[in-house]
C-alpha cells in the first residue's frame, strides 16, 4: 500500500479540518528573544561549585587593635606592590594628615594604608597602630594619639548611610546606633555624618601632627565622599600578576633552583584560570594562590588538589559577602543592643549580588529592577511592619556594581526579529554567579522564602529576558533541594492562571531534571499530572516534556506527549513535539512522527500532522530548548523545516514523507497547501533558503510512482511562476 493510500485509509472524512496552530500555546511567551536568554542563563549557571553546605562557616576575626607588630611591617615592606596612584595618596596624606581610601574589602586597601603610614611615620620617628570602631561611637579607652604616629581606621560598611536625628539626636536609640536602618523613636533625616566625622578626625590628627588613613567600603557613602572630594581618593588594587609574582618569589626564595619558574608556568595554565573563574584575582586572593602554587611546585600538592583549591575562590568570596551582610555592625559592647533590622544598604547589597547571579550578562536596567524587588522582599521579611522605600537619587551605577565585583559595558538583547543595544552588566568572573546563587540558597535558610517569592514574581513577567532567566535559576535551586523547591516554587507556578508562569514552571522542571538524582521525582510528578484532571497541570507536563529532559530521553518524552495528546487539542503537545524536533535528536522525532501517521488513534495522527505543519511555519529561534544545538544556529531566522534541510540533510526523506502525507490527507490538505505556499514565498526572499527549497521540492512532488496531488501541485506551480 502506498503512503497516500495508507493515510487516506486511516482518515476520517467526517472529522473536523485541521488548522495550523498559531504561535506557542501560551500566546508566544518566550518566543522572541528566548533563545539567546536561555543560552546565556545556562552558560552562567551551569558551572559546578561543589555540593550543598548545611551552614555557613563562622566569620573571620577582625585584626587586633593597637600597635602593628614590627614583624608584620617587615613582611609588608618585602611583599607590598605599589598600588596605582600611590604617590598622590602619600602627598595628600602628608599635606592634610588624613586620607580616606575608598575601595572594596579584599583589594589590598589595608596594606596600602599601612604602607603609607609606615613611610610617613618613619620620617617622624613614630609607629603605626590600628584603631577599633569604638572611636566612631565615642567609646572611652581609645589610646592617646601620639605625635608623628600613623593610625589605620576601617569604617563599618554601613556607617554613614543614615544621617542625623531629626529630633536633635537626643534619643537613646539614635545616639547609640546612628548606623542602623531601624529608628523607632524619631524620624531620620539624611545628613553629612561621615563628612563631619572626617573633618573632626583630620583636625584631631593635624593638631597632634599624626597621620590617619580611613578605609571606606565602596557604595553610596564612598561615592558621596569622592564626589565631594573631601579627604577621599579612589583606590585601585595593584595588578594581580605583580602581587602573585612577588609572593611566589618570597615563598620559593630559599628553595631549589627551578621551582620558581615551575610555579610561574603553572600560574598561566588555562585549566588553572578556568578553575579560578575570576577575571583577575584580588591581591589577597593572589597571595593565597601563590601559597598553593608554591606547594604544588614543591610536590606537596597534586594537580587535582591545586585545581580544587582554585575552584574554592569564588565560593569563598560569596560566603564572605553573605557573612558580612549578616553583621549589621559592631558598636562597643557597653552600648545597648542594636535594633533588629540590619542596615538597609546591607540588604540592598545582598539583593544586588543575588539579582546579578540570575541576570548575569543581561541589561543593567533589568538587573537593577530585579535587585530592588528583592531588596523589598528581604526588608519586609526582616521587619514586616515597615515597607522600605527606594532611594531616587542613588550612587552612580559603577559604585554599587563594585560591591559585587561586577562591571558593565555595551551589550545587546535579542527581540526575535531584531536586537537592541543595552548597557549590560556581569560579574568579573564566570564562577561568581553560581557561587552566589548556591551560597544564598544553601547556607542561609531564611533567605529562601523571599527569594522564592521574588523568582515567582519574575516568572510572571511577559518578557523572556526576565522570566526565562528566573525560571532557569529556579530550576537550578530546586535541583539542590527538591523538597523545598517543589512546594515553594514549582507547584505555585504550575497551578497559577498565568500562562507565562506555567511556561516558567515547565522550564524550571526541565532544568531541575538535569540532576540525575532528582530526575525520577520530576518524571513521576509529570506522570501524575499528565493523567490527572487538572488542565493546568496537564498543560505544564506537556510543556516540560518539550525539553526532552524530564523523562530521561527524547523517546520517552515523545511517548508521554503522545498520551497527553488524547486529552489535548494538539496545540500544546504539537508545540512541545516541535521543540523536540528542533533539539538534539531530530531524526528520532521524525521517526516517531512517521510511526504516528499509521497509528489507529486519531490524536496521534493529528499530532504528527500538526507538528509537520508547524515545522514549515515556525521560526527556528522560537523553538529554543535547554540543550545546545549549534548546527541550527546559522539558520535561526529560518522556518524549522528549512533549517533542518540545510543543517541535517539526512532528515530530508522523512520530512518529505510527512509533508506529503499532510498534503494528501483530506483533513489536513488545505492547511498543508497554505503552509507550503507560505513556506515557498518566504524562501523566495532569501537566495540561500530558495536553494534549499529547490533541492527539496522534487523529492516532495514525487514518491515513486505516486505523483503529488494535482490540486496541490497546481498551487505550488502558480506560486513558483509568480516569484
Amino acid at each position: 500500500m502506498s503512503a497516500r493510500e495508507d493515510v487516506n485509509a486511516l482518515a476520517d472524512s467526517g472529522g473536523r479540518r485541521l488548522d495550523i496552530p498559531k504561535g506557542s500555546p501560551l500566546d508566544g511567551a518566550g518566543q522572541p528573544g528566548g533563545a539567546r536568554t536561555a543560552r546565556e542563563a545556562r552558560a552562567h549557571l551551569h558551572i559546578a561549585v561543589g555540593p550543598a553546605r548545611l551552614c555557613a562557616e563562622p566569620a573571620s576575626h577582625p585584626l587586633p587593635e593597637g600597635p602593628v607588630p614590627r614583624e608584620e611591617l617587615d613582611r609588608l615592606r618585602r611583599l607590598y606592590r605599589t598600588a596605582p596612584g600611590y604617590a598622590a595618596m602619600r602627598d595628600h596624606l602628608r599635606r592634610t594628615r588624613l586620607l580616606a581610601l575608598c575601595g572594596e574589602p579584599g583589594t589590598g586597601r589595608a596594606w596600602t594604608g599601612l604602607a603609607l603610614l609606615t613611610e610617613l611615620s618613619e620620617l617622624t620617628g613614630g609607629g603605626v597602630s590600628r584603631l577599633g570602631p569604638g572611636i566612631l561611637y565615642g567609646a572611652s579607652g581609645v589610646e592617646k594619639t601620639e605625635r608623628g604616629h600613623g593610625y589605620l581606621l576601617e569604617l563599618p560598611a554601613e556607617y554613614g548611610e543614615y544621617g542625623e536625628c531629626a529630633g536633635g539626636g537626643d534619643c537613646a536609640a539614635y545616639t547609640a546606633h546612628t548606623t542602623y536602618a531601624t529608628h523607632t523613636r524619631c524620624p531620620i533625616r539624611t545628613g553629612p555624618a561621615v563628612e563631619l566625622l572626617l573633618d573632626r578626625l583630620r583636625a584631631h590628627f593635624a593638631e597632634h601632627e599624626a597621620f590617619c588613613v580611613v578605609l571606606v567600603a565602596g557604595g553610596p557613602v564612598a561615592d558621596r565622599l569622592l564626589h565631594g572630594r573631601r579627604h577621599a581618593m579612589p583606590y585601585e588594587p595593584p595588578a594581580a600578576a605583580d602581587v602573585l609574582d612577588r609572593h611566589l618569589t618570597e615563598l620559593l626564595a630559599h628553595r631549589p633552583a627551578g621551582l620558581l619558574e615551575t610555579a610561574r608556568a603553572t600560574a598561566v595554565r588555562p585549566e588553572l584560570a578556568e578553575a579560578l573563574g575570576l577575571d583577575e584575582p584580588r591581591p589577597g586572593e593572589a597571595a593565597r594562590l601563590a601559597g598553593h602554587l608554591a606547594a604544588h611546585a614543591e610536590g606537596r600538592l597534586s594537580d587535582e588538589r591545586l585545581l580544587e583549591h582554585c575552584r574554592s575562590f569564588a565560593p569563598d568570596q560569596a560566603r564572605e559577602w553573605f557573612l558580612a551582610a549578616a553583621r549589621p555592625g559592631t558598636p562597643p559592647e557597653a552600648l545597648p543592643a542594636p535594633p533588629a533590622l540590619p542596615a538597609l544598604p546591607a540588604l540592598r547589597a545582598a539583593a544586588l549580588r543575588i539579582a546579578l547571579a540570575v541576570f548575569n550578562g543581561s541589561a543593567h536596567s533589568l538587573m537593577a529592577e530585579a535587585a530592588e524587588l528583592l531588596t523589598w522582599e528581604l526588608a519586609v521579611t526582616v521587619d514586616p511592619q515597615h515597607a522600605p522605600g527606594r532611594p531616587l537619587f542613588a550612587a552612580r551605577p559603577g559604585a554599587s556594581l563594585a560591591t559585587a565585583r561586577a562591571v558593565h559595558g555595551d551589550g545587546v538583547e535579542d527581540l526575535g526579529d531584531a536586537s537592541v543595544p543595552v548597557r549590560a552588566v556581569w560579574f568579573a568572573g564566570r564562577r561568581l554567579a553560581p557561587a552566589v546563587l548556591h551560597e544564598s540558597w544553601d547556607a542561609h535558610h531564611n533567605l529562601r522564602g523571599p527569594m522564592a517569592r521574588w523568582l515567582r514574581a519574575l516568572c510572571d513577567d511577559p518578557r523572556p529576558q526576565v522570566w526565562v532567566r528566573a525560571a532557569v535559576a529556579a530550576g537550578v535551586l530546586c535541583a539542590r533541594d527538591y523538597l523545598y523547591g517543589l512546594v515553594e516554587l514549582l507547584l505555585p507556578l504550575a497551578r497559577t492562571d498565568s500562562p507565562v508562569q506555567r511556561m516558567a514552571a515547565a522550564t524550571a522542571l526541565a532544568e531541575t531534571s538535569r540532576s540525575a538524582e532528582v530526575r525520577p521525582a520530576v518524571n513521576g510528578l509529570l506522570y501524575d499530572w499528565a493523567r490527572g484532571d487538572d488542565e493546568r497541570e496537564r498543560e505544564t507536563a506537556a510543556l516540560a516534556h518539550g525539553y526532552g529532559l524530564a523523562a530521561g530521553s527524547v523517546v520517552a518524552s515523545l511517548e508521554e506527549l503522545g498520551r497527553i495528546a488524547c486529552a489535548d487539542d494538539g496545540r500544546t503537545t504539537s508545540y512541545s513535539v516541535l521543540r523536540l524536533l528542533a533539539g538534539t535528536e531530530p531524526e528520532t522525532v521524525l521517526a516517531v512522527l512517521t510511526h504516528w501517521l499509521r497509528d489507529t488513534r486519531r490524536p496521534r495522527r493529528d499530532l504528527a500532522l500538526l507538528t509537520v505543519l508547524r515545522a514549515v511555519t515556525t521560526r527556528t529561534s522560537h523553538l529554543w530548548g535547554l540543550c545546545e544545538v549549534p548546527e541550527l544556529e546559522p539558520y535561526a531566522a529560518w522556518p524549522l523545516a528549512t533549517a533542518l534541510l540545510a543543517a541535517r540533510p539526512e532528515c530530508e526523506p522523512r520530512l518529505a514523507e510527512l509533508l506529503r502525507a499532510a498534503l494528501t490527507w483530506a483533513r489536513s490538505a488545505g492547511a498543508a497547501e497554505d503552509a507550503l505556499v507560505g513556506w515557498i514565498r518566504r524562501a523566495a526572499r532569501d537566495e540561500r533558503q530558495l536553494a534549499v527549497m529547490c533541492g527539496f521540492l522534487p523529492r516532495l512532488a514525487q514518491d515513486g510512482d505516486e505523483p503529488l496531488d494535482a490540486g496541490a501541485a497546481t498551487r505550488i506551480r502558480e506560486v513558483l511562476e509568480a516569484l
